[in-house]
């Protein structure tokens, strides 16, 4: 690939990842998730994201209702713990079906495609 097409390329992936952190923490949240637990979980699962990007899309998930959060002052270090909401279950699990209705077409387009 030549630099033009190493842009194109980065610039698709972040936009195709930016949507699938969005996805996968409602999934990692169905258990309760403190930042930094959350940005290891994703880690783990191959899912790599930065600490300024996790944070405001937290903050932005509880604020549309789809997580809560809770402190815990029980430790040494205060956390904030996020869990998915009834709501953000009923968004996962929408957001599920739809990635596999959409891993199913681009498979086919991809299989369709191959000479």
């Amino acid at each position: 690939m030549n630099e033009d097409e190493d842009k194109a390329l980065a610039t698709h992936e972040q936009e195709l990842r930016r949507g699938t952190v969005v996805f996968a923490s409602l999934v990692a949240c169905r258990r309760p998730q403190y930042g930094y637990s959350l940005l290891t979980t994703l880690t783990e699962a191959g899912i790599a994201t930065e600490a300024n990007t996790l944070y405001p899309l937290l903050r932005r998930l509880e604020k549309q209702g789809l997580l809560s959060a809770v402190w815990n002052t029980e430790q040494a270090r205060p956390r904030k713990y996020y869990t998915l909401t009834d709501s953000g279950a009923e968004v996962a699990a929408a957001l599920h079906s739809h990635w596999l209705e959409l891993n199913s077409s681009i498979t086919k387009l991809w299989k369709d495609g191959t000479p």
